[in-house]
């Protein structure tokens, strides 16, 4: 489903990626690992079209989309929960939720609306209130549900626990969980939480400096893979 080849990504001049090599499958679910600071966001970003300049390719379903801006990309079928959740504070909930219908092309709106408030049914009693006035699991919800909606075939998720209050982890994690085995969405999913991704995940790829370190079966991912490679 989504092929990267020889991936490199830069912020200006600076090559943050070096020739990336990864193969996510239909309706896997694949952790991209690794410290703090090794390309794992700016991986998310390239694919999703988001930096200065990136070379190789991106294969989506087949389609190359290095050179497709970020709306072609969304419309494509990939959605995307960036790190900090990214809604709009200043909008309601339900405004929140709309935008992430103008990038679907099928005519599921309904349907995945209904999905959505199944799922976080406190969207659907705060839906008037302010993005801004949720708390951050509750944005982090929103994020996902506004992914959701835009119908995707793949959904990128950013480190979605980051700072969530423990309470919500759980029906976060489950909820991802439950887009790839109930829902058939491809997940590729950022994550420091080596027990979720044990937990949810079919494959797994370790990044350092910008590059592919290890990767394999999740059953793979031993404690002195962890040790070698993420450890403060």
């Amino acid at each position: 489903m989504l092929k990267l080849q020889n991936l490199n990504g830069y912020y200006g001049n600076s090559r943050a990626l070096k020739n990336v090599n990864i193969d996510v499958e239909d309706r896997e679910f694949l952790s991209v690992l690794g410290r703090n600071g090794v390309g794992k966001t700016t991986l998310m970003r390239a694919i999703f079209g988001l930096l200065d300049k990136t070379e190789g390719k991106i294969l989506f379903d087949g389609t190359d989309l290095v050179k497709m801006p970020t709306h072609d990309r969304a419309k494509a079928g990939i959605g995307y929960v960036p790190q900090g959740r990214g809604i709009l504070p200043q909008f309601t909930v339900g405004e929140n939720l709309k935008m992430g219908g103008f990038a679907r092309t099928s005519d599921r709106g309904e349907e995945l609306l209904s999905l959505v408030f199944e799922m976080f049914p406190i969207l659907k009693e705060f839906l008037n209130r302010k993005g801004g006035n949720l708390s951050g699991g509750q944005q982090q919800q929103l994020a996902i549900g506004r992914a959701l909606l835009t119908d995707p075939k793949v959904i990128v998720l950013d480190e979605p626990t980051e700072g969530i209050q423990p309470n919500i982890v759980q029906q976060i994690e489950d909820s991802i969980i439950s887009l790839n085995k109930n829902h058939n969405i491809t997940i590729l999913l950022v994550e420091q939480d080596i027990k979720f991704s044990r937990r949810a995940s079919s494959r797994f790829v370790i990044l350092e400096k910008g590059s592919v370190v290890s990767s394999g079966p999740i059953g793979e991912l031993s404690d002195d893979l962890v040790h070698q490679h993420m450890a403060v």
